[in-house]
């Protein structure tokens, strides 16, 4: 009888649906990329991160938000903590209000 052929096809697609054929630098870990448009997809990385987003091409958003977007990459104004006047409070002055304790009751 015909002994089996075994074949192979190898394709660019193919290499998301199989295994990794090569044998140095093997180790990639799976990272979570976050698209401009907001989906996101599961790739592999050589650096152990979470996730990447790419940036977002502010040319082609309206300019409302493209104003918004720039105006959250700026640096936010600290707010100035004012020192409080000095409490002009005497307790001397309601002193005739308190009353006395007896230690007999």
């Amino acid at each position: 009888m015909f002994g089996a052929i075994i074949v192979r096809n190898l394709s660019s697609s193919s290499a998301s649906i199989t295994r990794i054929h090569r044998l140095k630098y093997l180790m990639h870990y799976p990272t979570t990329v976050v698209l401009p448009d907001g989906s996101s997809i599961v790739v592999r990385y050589p650096e152990p991160r979470k996730i990447i987003t790419l940036p977002l091409d502010i040319s082609t958003l309206s300019e409302a938000d493209a104003k918004k977007r720039l105006e959250r990459r700026k640096p936010k104004t600290k707010v100035v903590i004012q020192e409080e006047e000095k409490d002009t409070f005497s307790s001397k002055k309601y002193i005739n209000l308190m009353k006395k304790n007896k230690k007999g009751k």
